[in-house]
């Protein structure tokens, strides 16, 4: 599932494929920008914010988000793709290089001064640059009869936590995922180690929560909740919760461990 440290994986291989190099050919298989033409660009610099990715020109920003299902993938010019071609949306080449964007959720080209109207609303990014652990705290700490777990899902609060990364945290932080936030004792202790959770994962495909990369013993909480607690040995629970109905999202938990 992508997440921050996906999406920054992403953006690190983008960045050394096309990084100072002029584009040939650009193809974007969306309606909206069918007619875009960025043939003669070069590309400044490739870089994640939280869960979205920037593709930069001097005059454009190329924004995805992978949502889901998305991909970018990185090829030698004219190797064969390993997804089918109709899902692909995004075809950007250079004379070396073609970076193909599969199944994205989001896809536009923005003039580079208006790229704030895509990322502007976010928070802190959690591997960023210009992560602010001080601001973060005060966002997330803003509504303390949120849940906390829907407080660290919010990316206006920060931005690069995904589902996976939430429930894995609060089960490690021993916080259940309804608990209001105005109720975590120390709120900086928990996004400072969910932030170290992402740094470590982020250079490594197959992401780990408990320090196995084995499959089947990387994750303590989610997707589990057919499973019993490596710690405690209880029934693991599933359960959604969100501000809205549309808005649910899926909290794995030890009602042992996580109180």
């Amino acid at each position: 599932m992508p997440e921050g440290d996906t999406v920054w994986r992403t953006a690190h291989h983008l960045h050394e494929a096309l990084a100072g190099r002029m584009l040939t050919r650009t193809d974007f298989r969306v309606p909206a920008f069918a007619t875009v033409d960025l043939s003669g660009e070069v590309i400044d610099e490739v870089v994640s914010r939280g869960k979205h990715l920037l593709i930069r020109t001097p005059r454009h920003s190329i924004h995805s988000h992978l949502k889901m299902e998305g991909a970018w993938h990185v090829y030698r010019l004219g190797a064969d793709w390993r997804r089918p071609g109709h899902s692909a949306r995004a075809v950007l080449d250079n004379d070396e290089w073609q970076a193909v964007g599969y199944s994205l959720g989001i896809l536009e080209v923005l003039d580079r001064q208006d790229e704030s109207s895509a990322v502007g609303h976010l928070g802190p990014d959690l591997l960023g640059p210009d992560w602010n652990l001080d601001e973060a705290v005060l966002r997330v700490s803003a509504d303390p009869e949120r849940p906390v777990f829907l407080a660290l899902l919010d990316q206006r609060n920060l931005a690069g936590f995904g589902n996976e990364y939430v429930n894995e945290l609060l089960f490690l932080m021993g916080l259940a995922p309804t608990r209001p936030v105005g109720e975590v004792a120390d709120v900086q202790r928990v996004l400072s180690r969910g932030q170290r959770m992402l740094d470590v994962n982020k250079s490594r495909v197959e992401r780990s929560f408990t320090g196995s990369t084995r499959h089947g013993e990387d994750r303590w909480v989610y997707r589990r909740e057919r499973a019993r607690c490596r710690r405690c040995g209880t029934r693991l629970r599933h359960g959604t919760l969100g501000d809205r109905p549309t808005t649910e999202r899926n909290m794995f938990w030890c009602p042992t461990c996580q109180t």
